[in-house]
């Protein structure tokens, strides 16, 4: 069985679009062709990848296993050959835009201290979708970006990317008084009647996943809450709402941060970068660092700790 590059770039597709007519679209395919494309995959591999769902189409348990592989696979292919003519290394200053994640003191610690003969100027962004932007226009040299799983953040050539995290369980905080904050984890049906902190920044399809994962669940969550990065922890501490949380942090005073039962919310980590603006080299120094500085940080929340030693093929590929 031999499976081709462009073939896993079509299920990945697929799954970012969450409908194959929309994957279709994308990819300047006619739907009865991409269907076609997708059942000989299937075929090939011996299982089913999607299954319909009232919205589109989403990855079996199979298919999440093969699209995390498939990730990783397309991330090195198009890391091997996007730099290929790369620019003259500069000593301009690197401009890094980054996902709020509980790493970013130890990326610029080890990002600044790393041979790449350039100081690191960083703007921390939560929404993958502004980071996309940045890149695309220039504002960012590279970028950190969590991206939820099923939602499409397009990168623009001549943008290239590489996988970090091919998948994380999103985290719940809740207040340390919380009914639940005694549990090792949470059912997302349990918390039908919680008051949420909408997920901050741009539209990434943050919101529109915790709405698809709360419908999946039984219910309509009810978002009253919008507040900046960090700047809910107070409305968590105090009871007023709960919110999705990056699960490397560890809980703050006052609050729990636990993870929810089956994982029904997901997302990966991405380092981009623009191969104008960044040599080869330069890049593949960022990328280690950018791993080694998340590395420090996956023990800091126990419970995430636990899953992250269950899930060595999740690891970064350094």
């Amino acid at each position: 069985m031999t499976i081709e590059i462009r073939q896993l770039r079509m299920i990945c597709a697929i799954a970012e679009a969450g409908s194959i007519t929309r994957a279709a679209a994308r990819m300047e395919l006619t739907q009865p062709a991409l269907s076609n494309q997708l059942h000989a995959i299937e075929r090939m591999l011996g299982d089913a990848l999607f299954v319909r769902s009232r919205t589109g189409v989403v990855p079996t348990e199979f298919g999440r296993r093969t699209l995390d592989r498939a990730r990783i696979v397309l991330s090195e292919v198009d890391s091997l050959f996007g730099g290929a003519s790369g620019p003259q290394a500069s000593t301009e200053p690197l401009h890094l835009g980054c996902a709020h994640i509980a790493c970013i003191s130890s990326i610029v610690d080890r990002v600044q201290a790393a041979p790449l003969g350039r100081s690191v100027m960083l703007h921390v962004e939560s929404s993958a979708a502004v980071l996309a932007d940045s890149l695309t226009s220039g504002r960012h040299d590279a970028a950190l970006l969590g991206i939820m799983a099923g939602f499409d953040v397009p990168l623009e050539r001549p943008v290239t990317s590489r996988v970090l995290v091919p998948r994380y369980p999103c985290f719940v905080a809740l207040a340390a008084d919380h009914r639940l904050a005694d549990r090792e984890q949470v059912r997302l049906g349990d918390l039908r009647d919680e008051a949420w902190i909408g997920p901050p920044g741009a539209d990434d399809g943050s919101l529109a996943a915790l709405r698809a994962a709360c419908l999946e669940a039984g219910f309509e969550p009810r978002i009253r809450f919008e507040a900046p990065s960090g700047g809910g922890r107070e409305l968590v501490a105090n009871g007023h709402g709960i919110r999705l949380v990056e699960p490397t942090f560890a809980a703050p005073p006052g609050t729990v941060v636990l993870p929810l039962e089956g994982d029904p919310l997901v997302a990966r980590l991405v380092v981009a970068w623009r191969p104008d603006r960044i040599t080869r080299e330069q890049a593949d120094l960022l990328y280690r660092e950018i791993a080694r500085a998340y590395l420090l940080h996956v023990a800091d929340n126990p419970l995430f700790y636990q899953w992250w030693q269950a899930h060595p093929e999740m690891h970064p590929v350094l």
